[in-house]
């Protein structure tokens, strides 16, 4: 099998699409959730605390100097992060979780027994003018 022909069987399994299809959405879902965070979560969370703006929380490290930035650490984007983390965490979990109760009821159905083969059904016959004789 060739190079080429080997990266195309790889790249045309499904499991490589659906893993790409899961990254593209994963980031637009990321890109959701860190919104809602900053947007939504985060403002009241700053107001319930006495207004403070997570994104503005930082300790200066080494002042600025003429043209050099100042450096800082900027635990306060750390504490948003952390909190977008927990967040998507928590979706992923709770879509996990329902995909595995959707697998459990599959599994719990029990199949329907398969039909005797044509060879069972002869025999079966076979069986049953042996006992009407007797």
């Amino acid at each position: 099998m060739s190079f080429l022909s080997e990266f195309k069987a790889f790249a045309v399994k499904g499991n490589v699409v659906d893993m790409a299809v899961g990254i593209i959405i994963g980031a637009a879902f990321g890109k959701i959730v860190s919104s809602f965070v900053g947007d939504v979560v985060m403002p009241p969370l700053g107001i319930l605390i006495g207004g403070v703006d997570f994104s503005d929380l930082a300790i200066v490290l080494k002042a600025a100097e003429g043209d050099l930035p100042a450096v800082m650490l900027s635990y306060g984007k750390f504490i948003q992060t952390v909190i977008d983390f927990t967040i998507v965490a928590f979706a992923i979990f709770l879509g996990v979780k329902a995909i595995n109760r959707l697998k459990q009821e599959e599994e719990a159905a029990p199949a329907a027994p398969p039909a005797p083969s044509a060879e069972q059904q002869l025999l079966s016959e076979i069986r049953d003018l042996l006992k009407a004789k007797q």
